[in-house]
């Protein structure tokens, strides 16, 4: 940091020189070419990774940068996709960036070429929250798709999944950044590319084109951009395996936020799935008149934590994006316990969410926002939010082919799977089955690791709107009334509507609004059950079930469904159909439906040698 004190970090890592073009401040280099940063891209990243011919023919092409910036590189790249893409066919992008700008310096960055100005405006209404993990922005109207990992090279090239057609390498100079360059950089980026991958970079230092030539890339310089009199194009050996001649069929079976969310990430990917379901979408907790959007909160900022504010934050943009979706942004967590106080101050202070996203209150800003005395501090999450589900389901759910029946069994053999009826009747024949039943999971794959929580919450009808908060229970608006709750009973699958429970759950809301539960006491309370489904670790599961192929859940979600199922779905969808997931790699692994087996084995296999 030459122009700041020592240990002093910069509102933004980019400083503005006299001719208005942006810097670095950390790496004393430039973001692009004075020259003329968008011909820069397209001559030295498009042309160089022989776009748009490489992805003549392809369903799926999948472009890799080191290097984000401003994100110039890629909206080059978007707008050449839009105008050459194969017909039907999907580009997936992945970035890294482990300093990002700050979406005000984007825009003053970009603003130089208003013939991308659409694409960057795109592009920075949906920029990157300031916070380390990986960042979905979908651009919907060219079927294409970013994921910005927010982290150190390294550890994104060993956290993505995907495979790169193409490279664009554009970190800043190897002599001012030359831990982007180094040598294992360079064999991360060969384990991450496909055969056939190009690469293409502004450089011909010699410890890059060694680098490259070392991890197995064929190298070649070409003439430079500007100023610079050569560049580099290189190209992994091998040639790009042939695409499938048609889209698998893909069967989604339950028509809750689970299914739903599946049925919007495979229509995402170009699948267009058949979705089956037994008792009507939203039958079970999904149909309840509003649905709480909050994500799971630990003061260790592991990856549990980071899993959790990936997902709240993905939800939260999807959410937004329908019409009538979003009933409240912001909930208030209220200390419930002793210890709750320490622990919401580590939780402020972490990285996980950004700056923004989660503020520290004490007991009088909460009370100002309860309306009531509190007593207790708690946390105000940004994101969080609270939605009213049927203006999530219905759109969603429109995305899948509906067919109303419950499936009682899968058959698989030489030709996919069978769906079959109650009656053994055949439902069905995809090769794809994804099981989002909640509990009724259990039935289609007997070793899901599940069990039951029922749950019953308080619906009034007619009530001034109260602001979001969750302490020992939870209290949320409709739209028109209210709905609080929830009680929690283990190992019990009862619908049933219990008196007893609204009594239960009103001394809940007492904990958090006293006066509201004494006036809601002797008001008309609808009663509404369901039952969660969760797992002896209580995450979700997301993946591959069992050894059969073609076989994938997405259940456990207990209570934060719709935090969580969004994201869950599009790595689910991504894994099934072959394309990068937007979740990275140590967090699948927290959601692997083997990870209960994998841990059993890991156990054997130490007890073997004691």
């Amino acid at each position: 940091m030459a122009d700041l004190p020592p240990d002093t970090p910069p509102v933004s890592p980019v400083s503005w020189d006299a001719d208005g073009l942006p810097r670095s401040r950390r790496f004393g280099d430039v973001y692009f070419s004075s020259a003329d940063g968008l011909a820069e891209s397209r001559a030295v990243f498009l042309a160089g990774c022989g776009l748009p011919q490489a992805w003549a023919g392809r369903r799926r092409f999948t472009v890799g940068e080191l290097g984000f910036g401003s994100g110039l590189n890629i909206l080059a790249l978007l707008d050449l996709w839009r105008a050459h893409r194969p017909s039907g066919a999907r580009l997936d992008i992945f970035s890294v960036e482990a300093f990002p700008m700050p979406a005000a310096d984007a825009r003053r960055a970009l603003s130089a070429w208003p013939e991308i100005a659409d694409l960057a405006g795109a592009l920075a209404s949906h920029w990157p929250r300031a916070a380390p993990g990986f960042h979905r922005i979908d651009f919907p109207g060219i079927d294409a798709t970013l994921d910005l990992a927010v982290m150190d090279v390294a550890e994104a090239l060993e956290a993505w999944d995907g495979r790169a057609d193409a490279w664009f390498l554009d970190g800043f100079s190897p002599a001012c950044n030359p831990d982007m360059w180094s040598e294992a950089v360079f064999q991360a980026l060969a384990r991450r590319s496909a055969p056939g991958a190009r690469a293409a970079t502004f450089t011909v230092a010699g410890a890059v084109r060694r680098g490259l030539a070392a991890a197995g890339f064929e190298v070649a310089k070409a003439p430079g951009f500007g100023r610079k009199r050569q560049r580099l194009e290189a190209r992994r050996p091998g040639e790009p395996a042939a695409d499938p001649g048609s889209a698998p069929r893909v069967a989604v079976v339950g028509a809750g936020i689970a299914g739903a969310a599946l049925a919007r990430a495979f229509s995402a990917l170009g699948v267009r799935a058949q979705l089956f379901e037994a008792d009507g979408p939203g039958a079970g907790a999904s149909g309840n008149p509003a649905a709480l959007v909050m994500p799971r909160l630990d003061a260790g900022g592991g990856p549990i934590a980071r899993l959790y504010a990936q997902a709240v934050a993905r939800a939260a943009d999807l959410y937004a994006s329908q019409p009538r979706a979003i009933l409240a942004r912001g909930v208030l967590q209220l200390e419930a316990g002793p210890k709750d106080a320490g622990r919401f101050d580590r939780i402020a202070a972490d990285d996980v969410f950004p700056p923004d996203a989660v503020t520290r209150l004490d007991a009088q800003a909460v009370s100002g926002r309860l309306g009531e005395p509190a007593g207790v501090g708690g946390l105000l999450l940004s994101e969080a939010t609270v939605i009213r589900p049927a203006a999530v389901l219905a759109p969603w759910l429109a995305q899948a082919d509906v067919h109303h029946g419950r499936i009682a069994a899968l058959e698989r053999d030489g030709r996919g799977w069978r769906l079959l009826d109650a009656e053994g009747r055949e439902a069905g024949r995809p090769d794809i089955v994804c099981l989002a039943a909640g509990l009724g999971c259990r039935g289609l794959w007997p070793e899901a690791p599940l069990s039951a929580v029922r749950g019953q919450v308080g619906v009034v009808a007619a009530w001034e709107q109260p602001y979001p908060a969750i302490g020992g229970g939870y209290l949320i608006p409709t739209g028109e009334g209210l709905v609080f709750g929830a009680t929690h009973d283990r190992d019990d699958e009862g619908f049933d509507a219990r008196p007893g429970d609204t009594a239960r759950n009103l001394a809940l809301l007492g904990q958090v609004r006293p006066a509201l539960a004494a006036a809601l006491a002797g008001t008309p309370i609808e009663a509404r059950a369901a039952v969660r489904a969760v797992t002896p670790d209580f995450l979700p599961l997301a993946g591959a079930a069992g050894v059969a192929e073609g076989l994938f859940i997405l259940s456990g979600l207990g209570s934060r469904g719709f935090c969580a199922a969004p994201l869950l779905a599009e790595h689910l969808a991504a894994l099934a159909l072959g394309a990068p997931s937007p979740l990275p790699r140590p967090l699948a692994e927290l959601v692997d439906p083997q990870r209960f087996e994998m841990r059993r084995r890991r156990r054997l296999a130490r007890s073997s040698y004691t």
